[in-house]
Parts: C-alpha cells; structure tokens; sequence
C-alpha cells in the first residue's frame, strides 16, 4: 500500500521526520518497503504565471510564443506547445531549475530557433494525472502571479510503501495507519473522516432489511440471496449526478498513492477505499436491467465480460450480481463492463450510450476465504478483492458510505433518492476482555503502567474503562478478527509502547538460574564455528522440497529414505514434501553458485531432516498420529578446486576429494572430542553416494552416526556439476550425546617425544584405518601419536600386498626416553600388526 504522507498529515502530523517515521512504524509491526519521492523537486522554481500575450512560432505551426508574468520584474518568454494556451489565463510554470517527476532538470533552452525560459505546465508534467490530453492547467484567476506553486497544487509529496500483514486490514485504509502512527508517536489523532457532519445522512437515513434479505435503494429493488457469503449489504442511490474530471486535489491524492484518475464518480470510490480500507462499487442506475439486482452464486460455467474486457467463467462457489439481463459483477472482486460508470464524451466514436446520471453506491462484506478463492482460481487480482480476503468487519460499510455520500454531493452535485439501504446490519456485539496488571508484567517481564496501557488501547480505537485489577478493554469491530483474548491485547501494547523499554535480561529456566545454552546447542555452535574456521561458507536451504528430488538422488523405491513426510496443504509441489537429507539443498546450492559462475564452492549446511513414522496399528484408529521423526544433521560439500583455502600451500589450489572431506570431519569432530573412525557403508544404505569411495562414520562402539564418500556421479550429473563431488554428513543428536559435556585437559609435559617411523606390508584390502588402531591400542600410553605418511605398491611386495609407512611418536611426561625404554613398546605393536591384521616389518 503506498502512502502519501500529505494525505496521512490530514489525519495525524507527528514530530518526526520522514525516515524517522518509517523506523518508528517498522519497530511497531508496519514494516516500510521503501520511501519513494513523488512529483517534483526544486519547489522554489514552480510558481503561478499570467499569459500576458500569446504568439505563433515563427517556424513551427504547433508552438505559440507566450509572454507570462512570473511575479519577477520582467516577464519571460516561455514557448509552449498545448493547443489550448491562450491570452489573460492564469497558469503553473516551472521556471529554469525546476526538477520534473522523471528527474529532468528545466533550463533556458531554444525551440526552433526562439528561447525559452521554463515550461507552462500540464497535471501530467507535475504528476497530478497521468493524461496530457487536457492540454495545460488553467488555475483561478484570483491567483497572484509568482505565487509558488506548491501552495496551490499538491505537486511534491513523500510517499510510503507500506508492507501490511495479513491480520491488519485496517491498516490498507489511511485512517488506519493513522491510528497506528498516533499510537506509536503520541500525536493527536484528528477524528474519523465519517464523523463529518455532511457524512452523517449516511447513518441517520436508514432503511431497514425486511425478512427475506431484500429492499429498494430509490426505484432499485435489490435482494441477497447469499447472507451467508455476504453479511451485510449497504445501498445507496444518487440522481442528477454531473459525471466530470476529479478536482486536482483527489487526482494529485490517488496519483500520489498509485491509482489512475478516471472521472469523479469512479475517483471517489477509489478515494474512499483508499481512506477507510473499505472498498465501494458504483453501478449506473439506468444500466440496470429491470431495475432490480440480485447477489446470488453463480451457475456452473455462467459468463461475465469484466472491466479489463476479459470474459470469465465461473463455477457454482462464486458470488455475482444479477440484473434482469444476467451478470452485472463478480461479487467483492470485479464490477462488469455492462453497468460501469460512463462518460459518453470519452466512449468509443459511433456508441449511442449516453453519460451517467444516476449511481447505485454499494458498500458490502464479503466472506474473506471466498473471496481469496474466487481471485486465485479466475487468476484475477484487485485492490477491492485483496482488501476483502483479509476479512473486514460489517460496520465499515456504513463508514464508508458516509464518505462517499459527502464526496458525492460535493464533486458530483448528486441528490441522494432517499435514504440508505443496510441488509444485514452490524456485526456480533464487540467483545470485552479483561487485562490485568499482573499478566502484563507476567508475559513481558516488566510492569507497564495502567494509564499507559489506556492509553495506547484509546488511540488504536478501543474502549477502556478501569476495572479493579486492570482493565476491561472493548475491541473495535476493525480488529474483531484479530484480537481475540488477553494476550492480544498485551501484543498491543508491547509492540507500541513497552519494547523500547524492556529491560535487557535473561530469563530464568525452572532451576532459578539465568538460562544458558543446552549442551546440544553449544555442540552445534562449535561445530559450525570449525567449518567457518576452516574457510567453508554456510547455506540455509528450505526444509520443503519436492518429490522428484528423491529419484534424483537415486533413492529405489521402498528405501528408508522414501519414508518422506507429506504435507497437508502444500503451498506448491516443489514443496510438497520435508527433506529426507540435507545433502539435496546443497546440492542445490552448488549447482546455483555453478550457474551464476562459481564452479568451485565449499559449502556446509546444519538443519533439520525428517522421516515419516510407521502407520499406527488400527487399534489406533482416531487417535492423533505420531509426530514426524526429525533430527538436526551438519552436512559439508566440496565441489572443484575446493580445498579450504587455510589449508592450500603454494602452487594451484588443491582438489576437493574425499579426503579433503575427511580432513575437515576430523576437524570437526576432534574439537568436540568425539572419537569416530570410518567403516564399510551398508550396501545400498546411501544410494547417493559413490559405491566405492563411500563409508560409514562410525563412533567408539561402532555405531552408525552419518556417511562420508563422493556424491555418485549419476547425482552430480542431475545437479549439472562436473568432476567429483566430496561430502559427509553426521548427526548433530548423535554427535552432541558423544560429546563431553567438560572437556578434561593434562599438562604438557617439557620432555621431547622419541620417533620413530615403521613400514608395515599388509594385505591389500585391510583399511589403513585398522591399522592405526591396532598400533593405538598396543602403543599404550607411551605412544602419543601415529599416523601414516607414505603408501607403496610394488612387485617386490607381492600380489596384493600394500607397504603402510607409520610415523610414532612416543613420550613420557617426567623424563626424556631412550631407544632402551621404547623398544619393549615397538615390539609389542609388532606382535600386535602380526597377530591381528598379519602385518610384517619391511625390510
């Protein structure tokens, strides 16, 4: 919704500057797209001009030569190219300096050889309408010459782009916004525009319904075969209505704020919609047939040609209006071409149509949901229909009404024929909810005031009176949806007056001891600050996917991982289902990063994957189903040349393989002091994975806690990513039980270690994984570490025999040892690689 804030100052002028504001409404819950400047800029150089004289151009047959008196001491000569510029009018010029709509800065200038100082102005070329064909704008006469312009015309105004949630309809009208900015900045908030004397036959000059749901409005008989997709109707005719251009000031109004002024009648319900939030249609009375209108559901497959000649089908759950020839409108989104409003001076040249003289004025409310149903399946959006689907409260009708019955009689000269017809009537009768002192204090954690409470709830509409431990608060029918109980109100007012000074503290848990992170919570913040540390960059991918990115990552049918969770009410296939991995996002990402240029990522992802539960027994037939199993993984990817660059010597950059993988899972995994090892993968366990160069990651007693390998290349290819992909992904739950909540440190000793380096041959199809543990576990304490450095494969081997070059490092904490001291150490593993994985010292 845009807002001219000229428009917004006739209601509230607070003391705050115009980006100030939009911080202030945005910290209270109307969050501001952008602020947008409207019209023109260097004010100083518009002013009111008198055409002293006017001449043809000497070499142009369309121009005139004008002499126009600018208030300056010399008269200037402007050339000036509208047709109906003449001697003795009083006119807007924009003198050199002037700064148009589009940025366009005015100079002296020639025209076909004749200098021109400024320009006489067109509403299109100030950004009051968007047509030129009226030529320029002839201004009163009574005006004097040099008066700036601004004074006269809304020529420049600042405009905000106001994002509305959905349970605020209120908040779509200017009065609205209001409301919220007097509550939010404490300026006076002027009265309701409907409150106006010359608004007011608009409530006292009712018709009541009778029992069937019908009345007249005039000679009008109108009938709601539909009370329950429509509670209230409000009705109103007007005759000798003079059907012209709008006055400059409501086209500069709905210019400033997006619409496109059409003539006056059509201006004034956009005007009123725009001010109250509540849209209003208007049928030409003589257009309609029989002079009687009916809202009923449509028949299956019935026709209507709309304003935007289009012509729609519709279905049985749809609401139109009927007149003795047929449709007229699609109830609460579109009025039809056959009743418009019409001026026969702009109509199509030959049509016999004569101009609009009676209006039928409706104001109604209409079942949100059906609404938001009707537009999403005609694929039809509007201003009317999105302000409806929210849901607006049947004492707006009346409101509205009232504005435009002052408007009408004031632009349009209509005499209204009798008084208005109301079917339906108010809504329920408004509820009453207490709030208490204590429950304020309670759910924000400090006390607010009484009187400031009353005070905030005033200015937002509702009624307050005291009551002995707090309030009882009347909700206004505008937010009747919307504020339904204590809590409500309390929102209220923390977002408008409390936040800002809420202390700064942490809440205590059940123990009486200020909250803190849960051991699971600090396990995943280490982790993911590991891989920040090591050069990895984070994604958060959706946890919606769609169902064919299973069968990209080759997962058969009747695999765990199909067990996928459904959802009820998806908002688009592509995010029918929760992700059973987290490997399918970021794949996703690397394969958006390749299509924007960037082949080489590093990526790491933590969230949450899901899989459905088994179906209950039948015995549990009615009960509620068991909740999704859902648990939180950390996943890492590499793709290209991909090696986190903290780890890259000199020379290329190193590739991303499995390795590189492995060396950031130990990374990880190390730091949270979490010993694991990698075993065999169960066949078909990861089918996304390379069969040959995947395995299990395994904790200290050989459970299953995630996977590392490369991504098969049949899944890389459906993500369009060449070479080899790397990736592991563990989980978080798993991990987190594993990990020591206190880590336990001993003290370096000063004492140098003794190394020394063995070459074991072994079969060739024992892991080097095997290896080290066997000579872990004999080493004993004594050996501090070992890892292997060097791999060979040779004939003098032997067939299927592979040479594992050990490095061990051995150390003592009281004292320095000696060959003597470790060689009863070194034989031990020896007998160990011999007897357990029938290894043998090369010589």
């Amino acid at each position: 919704m845009k807002l001219p804030l000229s428009w917004l100052h006739d209601h509230v002028i607070p003391e705050l500057g115009t980006r100030e504001l939009a911080t202030r409404l945005a910290m209270t819950g109307t969050e501001i797209d952008v602020i947008h400047h409207h019209g023109v800029d260097a004010l100083e150089h518009f002013v009111v001009g008198k055409v002293l004289e006017r001449a043809p151009h000497p070499d142009a047959d369309k121009l005139s030569v004008c002499t126009v008196d600018v208030g300056e001491a010399e008269p200037s000569q402007i050339v000036c190219g509208a047709p109906n510029v003449a001697a003795g009018q009083t006119v807007a010029v924009g003198r050199p300096g002037s700064i148009m709509p589009d940025g366009t800065k005015l100079k002296t200038a020639k025209l076909r050889g004749v200098a021109s100082a400024g320009m006489i102005l067109s509403e299109d070329e100030v950004a009051i309408a968007s047509d030129r064909a009226g030529g320029i704008m002839e201004l009163p006469d009574d005006l004097v010459a040099g008066t700036p312009l601004a004074d006269v015309l809304l020529i420049s105004d600042e405009v905000l782009e106001l994002e509305i949630t959905p349970n605020r309809p209120d908040c779509l009208g200017v009065y609205g916004v209001a409301r919220e900015v007097a509550a939010a900045t404490g300026a006076p908030l002027g009265p309701p525009p409907w409150e106006a004397p010359a608004a007011r036959p608009a409530f006292d000059e009712l018709r009541t319904q009778d029992a069937a749901g019908s009345g007249t409005a005039g000679d009008i008989t109108i009938t709601n075969e539909a009370p329950d997709l429509c509670p209230r109707m409000t009705w109103r005719l007007y005759e000798d209505v003079t059907l012209a251009p709008s006055p400059r000031w409501l086209k500069a109004r709905l210019t400033a704020a997006g619409q496109r002024p059409i003539n006056n009648v059509v201006d004034i319900t956009n005007y009123v919609m725009l001010l109250t939030g509540q849209p209003l249609h208007a049928f030409d009375a003589d257009r309609i047939a029989g002079g009687t209108l009916v809202l009923r559901r449509a028949a299956d497959g019935e026709t209507i040609t709309t304003l935007d000649e289009v012509e729609r089908t519709l279905d049985d759950q749809m609401l139109l209006f009927a007149d003795g020839d047929g449709p007229t409108s699609i109830a609460g989104v579109m009025g039809g071409a056959r009743s418009e409003i019409h001026d026969a001076g702009t109509g199509e040249p030959g049509t016999s149509r004569p101009t609009t003289t009676r209006v039928l004025m409706e104001v109604a409310t209409w079942n949100g949901p059906n609404v938001n149903r009707t537009m999403a399946k005609l694929g039809l959006r509007s201003e009317a229909g999105s302000r409806f689907e929210k849901g607006l409260a049947p004492e707006q009708t009346l409101e509205a009404q009232a504005v435009a019955h002052q408007l009408m009689v004031e632009l349009c000269g209509a005499t209204p024929v009798g008084g208005t017809l109301d079917l339906g009537g108010d809504g329920p009768a408004p509820a009453v909810i207490r709030l208490r002192d204590e429950k304020v204090t309670a759910l924000l954690g400090a006390p607010v005031a009484r009187d400031r409470c009353a005070a905030v709830l005033t200015t937002l509409g509702f009624g307050v009176t005291p009551a002995e431990d707090g309030l009882d608060v009347t909700v206004p029918a505008f937010r009747r949806i919307d504020v339904t109980r204590e809590a409500d109100l309390i929102e209220e007012v923390a977002r408008l007056e409390a936040l800002d000074t809420l202390p700064s503290t942490v809440p205590e848990n059940r123990t009486g001891h200020a909250a803190q992170l849960t051991h699971a919570q600090k396990v995943r913040r280490r982790a993911e600050d590991v891989l920040v540390g090591v050069g990895l960059h984070e994604v958060c991918g959706w946890s919606f996917t769609e169902p064919a990115v299973l069968d990209r990552l080759r997962i058969p049918a009747e695999h765990p991982l199909r067990a996928v969770v459904q959802l009820e009410n998806p908002m688009s296939e592509a995010q029918s289902i929760l992700r059973p991995t987290i490997l399918g996002s970021l794949l996703d990402a690397a394969a958006h990063n390749r299509a924007h240029g960037h082949a080489d990522v590093q990526l790491f992802e933590s969230g949450s994957v899901y899989a459905a539960r088994p179906a209950p027994p039948e015995a549990w037939a009615g009960r509620r189903p068991a909740p999704a199993d859902e648990h939180h993984a950390l996943a890492v990817l590499l793709h290209g040349a991909a090696a986190p660059a903290s780890w890259q010597g000199a020379g290329s950059p190193a590739p991303a393989d499995v390795f590189t993988a492995k060396g950031i899972l130990e990374a990880v995994l190390g730091t949270l002091r979490v010993p694991f090892s990698i075993g065999d993968a169960p066949e078909g366990a990861w089918p996304f994975l390379h069969p040959g160069r995947s395995g299990a990651v395994l904790d200290a007693d050989g459970a299953r806690i995630g996977f590392l390998g490369e991504v098969h290349p049949l899944v890389a290819q459906a993500w369009d990513l060449d070479g080899p992909v790397a990736a592991f992904a563990v989980d978080l739950g798993k991990v987190a039980a594993l990990a020591p909540e206190v880590v336990g440190y001993r003290d370096l000793t000063s004492f140098p270690a003794l190394r020394q380096d063995l070459a074991v041959v072994v079969a060739d199809d024992v892991p080097a994984q095997r290896v080290l543990d066997v000579v872990r576990g004999a080493g004993g304490k004594r050996l501090a570490d070992v890892r292997v450095f060097d791999v060979y494969r040779g004939a003098q081997l032997g067939e299927g025999r592979v040479s594992l070059a050990l490095h061990c490092e051995f150390r003592a904490p009281d004292r320095t040892l000696t060959d003597e001291d470790v060689a009863p150490v070194r034989a031990k593993i020896v007998a160990a690689l011999a007897e357990q994985v029938g290894g043998e010292l090369r010589g």
